[in-house]
């Protein structure tokens, strides 16, 4: 088949295509495998459980993290009806909708031979359980929201470049499209949807794209109002991200900033040499300004993730200067134009396609081992298709195995309490009985804690308002995050010994029960002065 004449409509089902088997390959095997951040997956999980019991992010429990990081595997947990279902079957749905405003501003703006390829890469960034830049041993839904943020942002770069093919509605199509992948940028990771805010500031630069893009600028202020009406937690939310950020958004050292750079420097490189040539064709301040943009904000995006590589941004940048380098040739096909334009495109593939491939062949391992219940099961009733894999590596696996024989036990420790083990804290970095056992999730709390990054012993939430619903607090010994448990206790222990009775002591942990206030009697006046007058005993 001759890329170069595929028509644009075919390029928009390939991709949605192409979509739909990442979306197969993570829902139909119906669980959950890891390898690596098991906790942060429990935080999405206890959040869905929450979710499911009525409660609202920000309203009901703090947390840095968007309600679309929620919602998407609540919806996925309503799909296919457990906990283990949740992540994938979630994140299947937000690739195939994802898939459709990437088909629309992919095929009517780059040509067949950089669309088909660029849009597989960022389709598999969104779809693929690992950590942006770790190997294909690291199995995780961990930080999902990182890969989401990068996908979306890239397929909204790329309305940078005025469309090749309109079509009917062509501005209305591409407002709607810019103000989707914003409005899930915003609620899904804040800095991600300003960012997206930035670009589309960018965009009324353009006097031929600026309607579209201050549509897109009233659509995502609409969507705002309209969510706001239902979630009613935008001031919340904001509240609980300056609580995070008086504790990790200070300025980094730079010894940090050199070391990031110096980590990315092969694909800032690479990109370079796109921006380069393409600014030697078009001598334009505004692409100018457009590379810079795609450079800058990667490098402050990936500063502020638990990511070591993948400034998704840039593929984007390079794949919008291959786009306009070929626009910018000769329109006679002289060889020297030709050879320029292919060239141009096989460095874009080979820029993108090694992750293509490691990130292809991730999914499908995904895929093979949950489809085949490989691993060792969550020992809680409702997480029992969530497994902990141990691959070629031993990794994390034997620090994971063991917080697993923990929750067994703590599991077997709240057992006795009955329907009193309702509204359950954990002192650790996330609590996953609420959700593993079907208890009812206390209000007022956190989905998770993290030292050094969410918490400090100077930014936290008051004792007051954490505990305020909590009825048992559970203590571990065998912790997720020895640093974060070590620092929960300091901060909360006075507030603990003063309301909590120790109920029980196992192997792994304490459990502690809410003290039940003590009894008092109304006394007159009368027996207060019948009292002052009985003689004090002088005893025998």
């Amino acid at each position: 088949m001759n890329v170069s004449k595929v028509r644009p409509a075919s390029v928009a089902a390939l991709i949605i295509a192409v979509a739909a088997i990442c979306a197969l390959l993570l829902a139909v095997p119906g669980q959950t495998v890891t390898t690596r951040y098991l906790n942060d997956l429990f935080i999405f999980l206890d959040g869905v459980h929450r979710v499911s019991e009525g409660q609202v992010p920000n309203r009901d429990f703090h947390t840095a993290l968007g309600p679309l990081v929620y919602y998407v595997p609540a919806l996925g947990y309503w799909i296919s009806g457990h906990l283990g279902g949740a992540m994938p079957t979630g994140m299947a749905l937000l690739v195939l909708m994802m898939a459709l405003a990437a088909a629309h501003i992919v095929s009517s703006r780059l040509r067949p031979a950089i669309a088909l390829p660029f849009s597989i890469f960022l389709i598999l960034v969104a779809a693929v359980p690992i950590n942006l830049g770790e190997s294909i041993a690291g199995l995780s839904f961990g930080m999902f929201y990182n890969r989401v943020g990068w996908a979306a942002l890239g397929f909204l770069l790329i309305l940078y470049l005025r469309p090749l093919h309109h079509r009917p509605f062509q501005s209305v199509l591409d407002a709607v499209c810019a103000a989707s992948l914003t409005l899930l940028m915003l609620y899904m990771k804040l800095s991600y949807g300003l960012v997206a805010l930035g670009f589309l500031t960018l965009m009324l630069l353009d006097s031929q794209q600026r309607r579209w893009a201050l549509a897109a600028f009233g659509m995502v202020l609409a969507g705002g109002l309209l969510i706001e009406s239902f979630w009613d937690a935008t001031e919340a939310h904001i509240d609980d991200l300056l609580l995070a950020g008086g504790v990790s958004g200070s300025f980094k050292s730079l010894d940090e900033l050199v070391s990031v750079f110096l980590r990315n420097l092969s694909e800032y490189t690479v990109f370079a040499l796109f921006a380069a040539l393409a600014l030697w064709r078009t001598r334009s301040v505004r692409d100018f300004l457009f590379y810079g943009f795609c450079a800058g904000s990667g490098y402050m995006l990936i500063m502020q993730n638990f990511q070591v590589w993948g400034i998704v941004t840039l593929p984007a940048g390079a794949a919008v200067a291959a786009e306009l380098l070929a626009r910018s040739l000769p329109q006679p096909d002289t060889r020297t134009a030709s050879s320029l334009a292919a060239g141009t495109q096989l460095l874009l593939l080979a820029f993108i396609l090694p992750s293509s491939v490691h990130h292809a062949a991730t999914l499908g391992l995904h895929a093979a081992l949950a489809s085949t219940s490989q691993g060792q099961a969550v020992p809680l009733p409702r997480l029992d298709r969530v497994r902990l894999v141990q691959l070629w590596t031993e990794d994390n696996y034997p620090v994971f195995s063991r917080y697993l024989e923990s929750l067994g036990d703590g599991a077997r420790a709240l057992s006795p309490l009955g329907t009193e083990a309702d509204r359950v804290h954990v002192l650790d970095f996330v609590g996953p009985f609420s959700a593993g056992l079907g208890l009812a999730p206390p209000r007022g709390d956190s989905t998770w804690h993290h030292w050094g990054r969410t918490i400090n012993e100077h930014h936290h939430l008051p004792p007051e308002t954490l505990f305020q619903d909590v009825r048992v607090v559970m203590e571990p010994k065998w912790p997720i995050e020895f640093a974060t448990a070590e620092g929960l206790r300091q901060i909360y222990a006075d507030y603990l010994s003063n309301h909590y009775d120790l109920e029980k002591e196992t192997k792994d942990w304490k459990v502690y029960v809410l003290r039940e206030p003590a009894e008092t009697v109304s006394r007159s006046p009368e027996d207060e002065q019948e009292e002052q007058e009985i003689p004090p005993s002088t005893g025998g």
